[in-house]
Order: structure tokens, then sequence, then C-alpha cells
């Protein structure tokens, strides 16, 4: 698994931010917007922004004085294709998995 993969589940992770993605779906918004609707304070969502724009799953424009965050539809669709593949491959195969398959089979308490 590359670090990018693992950073956007690492943003995905928490509650406040899995909130602000689920806003950002339903349309663009500001920091001041997001902090009313989710009665926080700005600086903590600032915070929560910063981490989801790190994790590349979140755009900005500026109008204005105002800074708007929308959400990056094509980078959740990919990373959410990333993961089914990473679901669906044979653990041999991944480098990660090197000699579990082997466990897996001589486990002692397996269930019938």
């Amino acid at each position: 698994m590359d670090q990018e993969f693992i950073r956007v589940f690492k943003a995905l992770g928490e509650s406040t931010r899995m909130k602000i993605v689920k806003l950002l779906a339903t349309q663009s918004m500001c920091v001041c917007e997001l902090s009313e609707v989710l009665d926080m304070l700005q600086p903590r969502i600032s915070q929560h922004m910063k981490v989801l724009k790190e994790a590349n799953l979140v755009s900005e424009s500026k109008q204005g004085y105002w800074i708007y965050y929308s959400l990056k539809q094509e980078t959740l669709q990919k990373y959410w294709q990333q993961f089914q593949d990473f679901l669906l491959e044979d653990l041999g195969k991944l480098e990660e998995f090197q000699g579990v398959k082997e466990k897996i089979k001589n486990l002692s308490c397996k269930t019938k």
C-alpha cells in the first residue's frame, strides 16, 4: 500500500472530517459556513481542512475574501476503487502479507 492511499484513509478515519466530506458532497462551503453548521470554532475546522487538503480530497477556490472548498469526487472514486481492488487481491500477491497465507492455513483455533 502506498503512503498516499494510507493518508486518504487516515484523513477519512476521523468523524468530524467525515462530516465535512459529507457536507462538501452536497455543496462547496467556506470555513465560516462549515464552522456554523458543525458548531465548531473556525481554527479547528481549518485544521481538519488542512488534513483533507493534504490527502488531496478537497480543492479550493477563492471568491472575494473567502476560500470555498469542494470535494474532489474523482479522488474519492479512485481510492475507493483501489480499496476494492486491495480487498479482492490474493494475499500471496501482496508484499505486506508475505507468509500470512500459510500462517492462516495452520491456525489452531479455526471453527468448522
